[in-house]
């Protein structure tokens, strides 16, 4: 288990996290998502014990981790940024990581290297974006860590690849109890693969949440009213994160019980409603705004 309490980290005037609290269970696929600037990449960076906090700490498995060999020989941090040693190739880095990592698997990470058609002796300079970001996952989770710290992991990715690296993903949590951390822009992506997700806004926490438990508490309701005194009477006492109105279509985005909810819309008797689950990435734009990042401030 990771554990982060209150953690906070700045650059000069600049508070890249602020106070954040995070518990990342063993056996999931947690996803952190944000706004542009809400400190994902610092607090992996953090995670992986690359910086230190000015504030709080973090345990990896009860170790706190900044300059701990035996907390870091739990993690693999693949960052936005690829770095490989200078005229390598995949079969070199395979070896570098073996005298860093002891339970590094070499003919598992040959046979990912067929797999994905990437060639063992080809120089990785000559690599695109996408085939070193490929090639830094297969070395991750062939590192035998108990967690994969990945940051943007299927940016540059095409479809098929990520894909495939999910499937891996799948593979080693069934086989070895692997925990991959996703930090990513790309909410559909996560969608599919996360367990639990933490959403990061200016450097906090807005909430952490069992994926399930998160779609099954926030709904989208479509209606339609017979008058304006009606629709005020359903909506009055429901914890309404946006109302939006298209003629007499009334949209609602609404925090809570979808039986409760659908039975306060029906006391008002309308004309038309249907609620419909959101997805990940509608449930960020929801919960951003509710703290002022609005959506439609950016659109000229």
């Amino acid at each position: 288990m990771i554990e982060a309490a209150e953690i906070s980290k700045s650059f000069g005037d600049i508070k890249a996290v602020d106070h954040i609290s995070l518990t990342i269970r063993e056996g999931n696929v947690f996803g952190l998502v944000g706004t542009n600037g809400a400190g994902k990449s610092t607090f992996m960076r953090m995670m992986a014990g690359v910086l230190c906090p000015d504030r709080g700490t973090i345990l990896v498995d009860g170790i706190p981790v900044y300059e701990s060999e035996e907390a870091k020989r739990k993690l693999f941090y693949i960052s936005d940024d690829q770095f490989f040693l200078l005229n390598s190739t995949p079969k070199d880095m395979g070896c570098f990581y073996k005298t860093v990592y002891p339970e590094f698997d070499e003919n598992k990470y040959l046979d990912c290297l067929e797999k994905f058609s990437m060639d063992a002796k080809r120089k990785i300079a000559t690599f695109s974006k996408g085939m070193k970001k490929q090639l830094s996952i297969l070395l991750g989770i062939c590192a035998g860590t108990k967690y994969l710290l990945c940051d943007e992991t299927f940016d540059g990715l095409d479809p098929v690849m990520r894909q495939g690296i999910k499937s891996l993903f799948v593979r080693e949590m069934g086989d070895r109890g692997l925990t991959p951390v996703i930090a990513s822009h790309n909410l559909r992506e996560l969608e599919d693969i996360c367990d639990h997700v933490g959403l990061l806004h200016k450097g906090g926490v807005l909430l952490s949440k069992d994926l399930l438990e998160m779609k099954c508490n926030i709904f989208k309701v479509q209606c339609v009213f017979n008058d304006s005194i009606m629709e005020y009477e359903a909506v009055t006492k429901l914890d309404v994160l946006k109302h939006e109105r298209r003629g007499s279509l009334v949209t609602l985005t609404i925090r809570g019980d979808q039986e409760e909810i659908m039975h306060r819309i029906q006391s008002a008797n309308p004309v038309f409603s249907e609620i419909l689950p959101l997805s990940l990435e509608e449930i960020f734009i929801s919960e951003t705004e509710v703290v002022g990042y609005d959506i439609k401030k950016l659109i000229f």
